[in-house]
């Protein structure tokens, strides 16, 4: 079947009983079962209408609906792209993202992501067949998973921490681990105007937007999305705030955020329009060069899948972020 970014299925008696990640593999080319799976998972595959697990068991007549997000990349070559690398032992290594940097390979970014510098860095530390030909040298005709060593995923303008495993055993691990919300994420954001508490909880599930399929947004057959913000700072018409997320729906932050009528500073794409309306001309004109939105992993805590040890990392905020609460200071 062509790849292409839609695609609608209707079960018939023949399919009925089979799982939906298992049938979804045998339909659509270049897709693995396991990157169907973690599609299924974000809410980008619906069952009429709504929003299933992978192990979902097709009726008769059943419609799927399918949102190819990212066209996978069969074949990408590794790329030696500096890292900046926070820790590295046998097992993983956390890696602080700049923002700008896409993290998977996919449609229109096959080459500059965080995948294609760390298929370089780890070349010769993965134990991995599709990595390496019989001489142990890299051998890019064979193939490379595009997630490949990636556990979760930062949107492109998106700065900080991120975990990166080196063998398939910890992979699965430390997805284990995201998976049963057992890893603490926050993030720094900076968002228009002045919430009227210094803490809260938004409690609001996420789904595909039906019109624009690259969004997501607040709906009520979603999957559970949550997120805590308390007040690190307050401008006169901005407010820094540190965000913890309990799940890694896609786009979780900046959706949240602007659904309580607080839009990340920047983000051009959920922030109908507030950075046009800075009365401030300087700071109006700061934003659009930043040219990236006002997110940061700051900080990371799991469990290291191999020693048992605790892991905490912190990530302070880029030069560019910081300059910027500098200046709103001023």
């Amino acid at each position: 079947m062509k790849e292409t970014s839609s695609l609608i299925f209707q079960i018939s008696s023949e399919n009925a009983g089979e799982r939906l990640d298992a049938f979804l593999a045998e339909q659509i080319e270049g897709w693995s079962r396991s990157r169907l799976q973690r599609l299924i998972e974000d809410g980008d595959v619906l069952v009429n209408e709504k929003e299933v697990k992978p192990s979902y068991k097709l009726r008769e007549s059943d419609e799927i609906d399918v949102d190819l997000v990212e066209v996978p990349t069969a074949v990408f070559e590794p790329e030696n792209i500096p890292l900046d690398i926070v820790l590295e032992d046998e097992y993983l290594a956390i890696i602080n993202k700049p923002a700008g940097m896409v993290v998977h390979p996919g449609a229109g970014n096959s080459t500059g992501t965080l995948a294609n510098a760390i298929a370089w860095h780890f070349k010769f530390q993965i134990p991995n067949s599709k990595l390496k030909d019989e001489s142990g040298t890299w051998n890019p005709e064979s193939g490379i998973d595009p997630r490949i060593g990636i556990v979760h995923r930062l949107d492109k303008d998106t700065s900080g921490l991120i975990v990166v495993a080196k063998d398939e055993q910890t992979h699965e691990a430390l997805s284990n681990q995201f998976r049963d919300r057992e890893v603490q994420k926050s993030y720094v954001a900076l968002v228009h105007g002045n919430p009227r508490e210094n803490t809260g909880t938004i409690d609001r599930p996420l789904a595909r937007d039906r019109w624009h399929r690259t969004k997501m947004t607040v709906a009520a057959n979603g999957r559970h999305a949550l997120s805590l913000w308390k007040v690190r700072a307050r401008y006169e018409k901005f407010t820094l705030l540190d965000v913890e997320i309990k799940t890694g729906r896609t786009h979780q932050i900046r959706v949240h955020l602007a659904s309580i009528n607080h839009p990340v500073v920047g983000d051009v794409t959920y922030g109908e329009g507030r950075d046009n309306t800075i009365a401030d001309h300087v700071i109006k004109n700061a934003v659009q060069k930043l040219d990236r939105f006002f997110l940061h992993s700051e900080k990371l805590s799991f469990t290291h899948p191999k020693t048992g040890e605790p892991m905490n990392f912190l990530q302070p905020l880029p030069v560019e972020l910081e300059a910027f609460l500098t200046m709103l200071s001023s």
